[in-house]
């Protein structure tokens, strides 16, 4: 089994109240750690905009690049849901290693802090929660109810199989755990 995340890129409204959360529910602290961001996609000229928020957690890949680039096997992926996690005692740092994990991750995920011996942190998929019968904190805070999280083929089976979405690029060797509603831009709208 392999669990993943949905994202409803037309209902979300870029509230940051899932990125808030979650840095609330594991007590990161105010700053450049951030173990689900948003980014904004914004294309056009006014009259004519297009704006569309994207999650930016760990995806959990099927194939994750972070686990084959630690030279210490600080990062494992759980056997039984898929879940990629990092040991903290185990990790070398980012001054040691020079963050390998983040260099082959396409998608940012492994985030350092701002001290010299900072040990790389990402979500975790609330895994301690999930594990309870819980969703995801991200997924609870949501007020536009565009997040959930479920087995990647339940997901597929009540969502469909869609990995397109604005700002997203889908890299077919990690497998993001992922899938998607992706917003569509307006014909009227020009990229840049």
């Amino acid at each position: 089994m392999q669990l993943g995340f949905y994202f409803d890129q037309t209902r979300c409204v870029g509230c940051f109240t899932c990125a808030v959360a979650c840095k609330d529910w594991h007590g990161t602290p105010a700053g450049g750690v951030k173990w689900i961001s948003l980014t904004c996609k914004e294309e056009g000229v006014f009259p004519n905009l297009f704006l569309a928020y994207l999650i930016r957690p760990c995806y959990h890949c099927e194939k994750p690049a972070c686990v084959e680039a630690c030279p210490v096997d600080a990062i494992t992926k759980r056997e039984k849901d898929g879940v990629v996690l990092v040991d903290g005692d185990v990790c070398l740092g980012e001054s040691a290693c020079g963050g390998m994990c983040r260099q082959a991750c396409p998608y940012n995920a492994p985030q350092f802090g701002d001290d010299v011996d900072c040990k790389m942190e990402k979500c975790d998929f609330c895994f301690e929660r999930w594990d309870q019968g819980k969703m995801p904190v991200c997924i609870e805070a949501c007020p536009m109810r565009a997040l959930d999280a479920a087995p990647l083929e339940e997901l597929i089976m009540k969502y469909g199989d869609n990995t397109e979405g604005a700002g997203f690029v889908y890299v077919s060797e990690v497998g993001p755990s992922v899938r998607l509603k992706g917003k569509q831009k307006p014909l009227d709208i020009k990229s840049d």
